[in-house]
């Protein structure tokens, strides 16, 4: 019987219920960073786009920042990441299958970022601004969930190194550009993927030592061998690496035949990866798997260093989006916490690592819209061979930044950001991979010696993008002097200074990203970057910026 059966007043019950409440009542807590527009928020973005990569995408970016910042898709990118891909190598009748089985929140992730056109849209409507239309785009989606921007980037890598293989473009290339996302393996398909696969045990980052063989069988190729890694190999098809009478060949692997029949494409494990972990990661066997050349014969490496270098490229983009991803949580939960009689953001110490923070994360965003701009249909000569450098050099220095920009974000929400149930800590585990994937840091430093070697002129284009901001700040004009004379002897015997290759490379990186901000961001967000990344008293400790520094300026964009 209870107390309403009883006819027992229920005021003790009412009281105890309400003690209870009170001492249960959450206090000095920010609300949930949900329902946002990551699109219109993001202040930087909006303006270089404009400006640095020429390109007008409000309209359908703000539908796309609003999507992102849904509390629909932040939760998809919470259970993507807590129900990491499972390999299921035989069906339950013992039949060979090799697939793997992600949770649905993954599928509707990359089904929304196609749709958007995150993967292709610069090559399906090419023009002025179309690459950093498309990078916007990238970046929205890969803020909030990083682990699908793999397959989204490599579809879109893809199409340089395809269309050295006209007939293989015909048929491949209206599938990539597609705005259709079907996760079903199956031929004729509307919509396709790709994924790359380079990489085997005993060479890594040197690819010349792969034994992986292609035998010619009629009009394509028979490949036996392994690789170590092959990220997302749900994916469509694949550009592979392997050696053939002429030398190392570049091929295409389709997980379906055109008949219908599985391609040979055997799942050995999944890699158990420090983060990325929705994105399934995994180690491939290939025993007479059907390919198709691209290129000519034994020119495998440069025809799929089109694919690498629009990678290379994505690798920066996805340090910058992850980059805002951390000063944007840092803000929120700062402006919204009570902290010694005072909000957080406005305590001293904390106002200056939020705004070093949003000025590394906007140092990231400029360049990042700079070289979209350079990989346009328009750029000549000179933009090819800027880009050529500049996406090395930026590749090395704005990777590098990530981890420790993604750790110093998670101290500002202290023990929360520790915890798994806010992104902070996914981001963390997130951002190393961006530095090593498509070429660590000492690989990068060494291709930036290499091209200074063979390629001087994309030492020429690279100075010269440096003079735009010439005359304005005396402390980038004596930086930059000092640089080019150091270039200057480098380029006579680039191999003798592998071992400063680090440093010759992130002073390139620092003054390109200091002669952007000069150009196109605001004084208080220029001044505060030269002074404190290029001064005599530079640091990267995060927080250090000098008095002179507007740091609520910075701010204000944050």
């Amino acid at each position: 019987m209870t107390a309403i059966d009883a006819g027992m007043p229920d005021e003790p019950h009412t009281a105890s219920s309400s003690a209870i409440q009170e001492k249960h009542r959450v206090l000095n807590q920010p609300p949930p960073r949900v329902d946002v527009n990551e699109y219109t928020l993001n202040i930087p973005l909006r303006d270089y786009l404009r400006s640095v990569g020429e390109a007008d995408g409000d309209g359908t970016l703000e539908v796309s920042g609003a999507v992102v910042g849904s509390a629909q898709f932040q939760d998809d990118a919470r259970l993507a990441h807590k129900n990491p891909p499972i390999l299921r190598t035989h069906s339950k009748y013992g039949h060979r299958i090799d697939e793997v089985e992600y949770h649905p929140a993954y599928h509707r992730i990359i089904g929304a970022a196609v749709a958007a056109g995150a993967h292709t849209s610069a090559w399906e409507a090419p023009g002025r601004g179309a690459n950093a239309l498309r990078a916007a785009q990238f970046m929205l989606f890969a803020q909030v969930e990083p682990g699908h921007a793999c397959p989204i980037s490599m579809s879109h890598a893809a199409v340089e190194s395809l269309r050295l293989a006209p007939d293989l473009a015909k048929e491949w290339l209206p599938r990539l550009y597609s705005r259709q996302y079907s996760p079903e393996l199956a031929a004729g398909k509307p919509g396709a993927l790709f994924g790359m696969a380079m990489t085997e045990k005993q060479g890594g980052s040197d690819v010349r030592a792969n034994t992986t063989r292609a035998e010619a069988s009629g009009a394509h190729h028979l490949l036996t061998g392994h690789k170590w890694f092959c990220s997302a190999p749900m994916s469509d098809a694949f550009l592979v690496l392997a050696q053939e009478d002429a030398g190392l060949g570049c091929f295409l692997i389709p997980r379906v035949l055109p008949d219908g029949m599985r391609n040979t494409f055997l799942l050995q494990r999944l890699k158990d990866k420090a983060g990325n972990r929705s994105n399934a990661s995994a180690e491939v066997e290939f025993a007479e798997t059907v390919g198709w050349r691209i290129g000519e014969p034994g020119r495998g490496v440069p025809s799929i260093m089109g694919m690498v270098g629009q990678t290379r490229l994505d690798c920066i983009l996805g340090t910058a989006a992850g980059m805002r991803q951390s000063v944007a949580e840092a803000v929120w939960h700062t402006r919204h916490r009570q902290a010694f009689g005072a909000r957080l953001v406005d305590q001293p110490a904390m106002t200056n690592v939020l705004a070093d923070l949003a000025l590394e994360s906007e140092a990231a965003t400029v360049v990042s819209m700079r070289l979209s701009r350079a990989f346009d249909i328009d750029a000549g000569p000179s933009e090819k061979s800027f880009r050529r450098l500049a996406a090395a050099v930026t590749k090395y220095w704005v990777c590098k930044r990530g981890p420790n920009h993604a750790y110093e974000a998670m101290e500002c929400l202290g023990g929360n950001g520790y915890i798994e149930d806010f992104p902070l800590a996914m981001r963390y585990r997130e951002q190393p991979v961006m530095a090593i994937w498509e070429g660590t840091g000492n690989v990068i430093a060494l291709d930036v010696l290499r091209a200074m070697g063979t390629e001087p002129e994309s030492v020429d284009a690279f100075f010269a993008e440096l003079r735009l901001a010439s005359g304005a700040v005396q402390v980038f004009d004596d930086f930059v002097a000092e640089l080019r004379e150091e270039v200057a002897v480098v380029e006579k015997a680039p191999q003798e200074f592998a071992g400063q290759a680090r440093n010759l490379v992130e002073r390139m990186a620092l003054a390109l990203q200091a002669s952007l901000l000069i150009r196109f961001a605001p004084a208080a967000v220029s001044d505060a970057f030269v002074v404190s990344r290029l001064g005599t008293g530079r640091s990267f400790n995060y927080g250090g910026l000098p008095s002179s520094s507007d740091l609520a300026g910075i701010l204000e964009r944050a």
